[in-house]
């Protein structure tokens, strides 16, 4: 029977990927480990399978993509750009393999992550989870399995990740105050819907909305912040809920998914003059509540550039040795108004 990689990973105590990287000579793998492997391999009798090549047939380098929230409406631009980036690498040799989640699932996530690193990438991309888990996993790939991490959309504090490439969102949540103060004078009471508490995005946004809030407008009272798991239905009870409440609301920001409740709470609810709202992403269906007049602002943070970006940054370090321009790659905080969609 022939021998295996996971065999010889099983003997060396290394990852497949470890196994792969050494036997190929792709880098990035300890000599001393590398030269221990080479050995385990020969004297269990391994045989390296011939790869097909051609005439200046490229080497292949594979760069694994994490994302979360694969059903979210502002994933269609990070997705748009992930598939285009995936297209111009594919004549570089890059091979790029995306595992999508639905949900925001540390579990799930780090599942995914160990699943790409056994199949020998070079390289991770990923919108993480905000947990302790998370982190020590990402903190293991880069140290152990030694593979450059790029995070984009969301970022992850303690990690050795090289960059973060996305909206700062804290800066964009003191952003949403402004235009929350300008809507409604700098006073009155304000609803925040946040979708997951694990999101670091989302938890950014959150923390700059309501420091702005107490440095430039004190007397704005934020009534709570909300999780809504980024269901439509729940943003729609959570509104309803906190209207029948405080009937005298002035003001809601929504940072996540979900906003199709914000319409569908104010066609029940029927107020006669409706809280300022504030909402993220430009999407064809929040597009439609600018200009049905459900939303005020809209906050876009070209999602297609958090998407294009880090497959290309990875390939780059990777095969030519380039680093990325900065730790903190910057998407723009893009505001809309139905008057300029």
């Amino acid at each position: 029977m022939a021998v295996t990689i996971q065999q010889i990973a099983d003997a060396a105590g290394v990852s497949r990927g470890t196994v792969d990287r050494a036997l190929n000579n792709r880098g990035r793998v300890d000599p001393d480990v590398a030269q221990n492997i080479r050995q385990i391999a020969e004297e269990l009798g391994y045989i390296k399978k011939p790869r097909k090549t051609g005439p200046g047939k490229k080497k292949i380098c594979r760069i694994g993509i994490v994302t979360q929230l694969a059903g979210a409406s502002f994933m269609i631009k990070i997705n748009q750009g992930i598939r285009e980036a995936a297209e111009e690498l594919r004549d570089r040799g890059v091979e790029v393999i995306l595992k999508e989640s639905m949900s925001v699932d540390e579990k799930e996530q780090i599942r995914a992550i160990r699943e790409l690193v056994s199949e020998g990438i070079d390289g991770l991309a990923l919108m993480p989870v905000d947990s302790e888990a998370v982190r020590v996993e990402i903190n293991r790939v880069i140290e152990q399995e030694e593979i450059p991490v790029v995070t984009f959309n969301s970022d992850i504090v303690g990690t050795k990740r090289i960059c973060f490439v996305g909206m700062d969102n804290k800066k964009s949540g003191r952003t949403a105050a402004g235009l929350m103060k300008l809507m409604t004078g700098g006073t009155g009471k304000v609803l925040v819907i946040t979708g997951y508490f694990t999101n670091h995005s989302n938890n950014s946004r959150v923390a700059g909305f309501i420091e702005e809030l107490k440095d430039s407008c004190p007397e704005m009272e934020v009534v709570g912040v909300q999780g809504s798991f980024d269901d439509a239905e729940e943003v729609e009870k959570i509104i309803v809920n906190t209207m029948h409440t405080i009937p005298d609301l002035n003001g809601i920001l929504t940072v996540s998914g979900g906003q199709a409740g914000i319409k569908k709470a104010f066609q029940s609810l029927k107020p006669e003059k409706r809280p300022y709202v504030v909402i993220y992403d430009q999407t064809p269906r929040n597009e439609r509540a600018l200009r049905e007049n459900f939303a005020d602002f809209l906050i876009d943070q070209n999602g297609y550039v958090q998407g294009y970006r880090p497959p290309h940054i990875l390939a780059d370090l990777l095969q030519k040795k380039i680093q990325p321009p900065a730790e903190m790659i910057l998407t723009d905080i893009i505001i809309k108004t139905k008057d300029n969609l």
